[in-house]
């Protein structure tokens, strides 16, 4: 059996029917850097069709354009940024975020790290993590051309965080993932089980580092780019029964998040967790954490 046939079949057994995929370009409002401009309208005239992306407040597809929209004057000065609709959600689900001290644990390009700060009105302070010094090269030229004044990014493993003795209000987990098929046209010929069995084992250090350095009343979005469940909701189930946290309910583009997987029954609270399926945008997972005793 192929790769492909093999989670094609994995997917059929979660409930879902495989189609093919083509996913438009979306870009994201920076309103802190806009002040009153009207982006919409100012693209407009320079020939940038967009549609509203219906589940997110500053996101636009873009349905049509002659050039780059990463190449002219309103990107380079930070009035927007060039972000997948899905991977927009994530930063939208704290409960609160000026002022607050917030850990990105894998912050590298940065798209992420921009709508913090800008959901955070440039307030309080972002920690943001990666470990290849390339990544955090282009991750400061994200935030030097969006006007970002509260970030502080350090070449660190996130599994070694806490080493600054910082306990956090708020956590961004993006974590490193499988990926899925909807953004890699060859994402089938080179996965296997063993590659997501091995990442889900960093996930799981990864939530296990930044639960240690949540505040009590703290909270974790975790989320993924990989329709593995064994990176998602398996993960989301050992996070529950080992690190005594909870999932808290959030209202978002997606599915309700699988509670048997394969025949194996989870916790009940997995189902707070968002599935995206690939159709308008590419596949994601995404859960809100809370220690249990918080």
């Amino acid at each position: 059996m192929s790769g492909r046939e093999h989670f094609l079949r994995r997917y059929e057994e979660l409930g879902w029917e495989f189609r093919e995929v083509k996913l438009k370009q979306s870009i994201r409002i920076n309103t802190s850097n806009v002040r009153g401009k009207n982006i919409v309208e100012r693209l407009a005239a320079r020939g940038i069709e967009l549609e509203k992306v219906p589940f997110l407040e500053t996101a636009y597809w873009v349905l049509r354009s002659d050039f780059s929209v990463g190449a002219i004057s309103e990107y380079l000065l930070g009035l927007y940024s060039i972000q997948e609709a899905a991977s927009q959600i994530p930063a939208t689900l704290f409960s609160d975020l000026q002022g607050k001290l917030v850990l990105d644990g894998c912050a590298a390009p940065g798209s992420k790290t921009v709508q913090l700060a800008d959901l955070m009105r440039n307030t309080g302070l972002i920690v943001a993590l990666d470990t290849r010094r390339q990544r955090l090269r282009a991750l400061a030229n994200h935030l030097e051309r969006c006007h970002v004044e509260n970030t502080l990014a350090l070449k660190m493993d996130v599994k070694r965080t806490a080493q600054l003795g910082i306990k956090f209000d708020r956590i961004l987990l993006d974590v490193p993932c499988s990926g899925n098929f909807a953004t890699d046209p060859n994402w089938f010929k080179k996965r296997t089980l063993e590659d997501v069995e091995k990442n889900a084992k960093l996930q799981r250090g990864i939530l296990k580092e930044a639960t240690d350095v949540l505040k009590e009343d703290g909270e974790i979005i975790y989320s993924t780019c990989s329709l593995e469940p064994e990176e998602d909701e398996l993960n989301v189930d050992w996070a529950i029964k080992t690190l005594d946290l909870k999932t808290e309910k959030i209202d978002c583009y997606g599915e309700r998040a699988l509670a048997n997987v394969f025949g194996a029954q989870l916790d009940r609270n997995v189902e707070n967790c968002r599935r995206i399926w690939p159709s308008q945008t590419q596949g994601f997972f995404i859960c809100k954490l809370k220690k249990r005793s918080g």
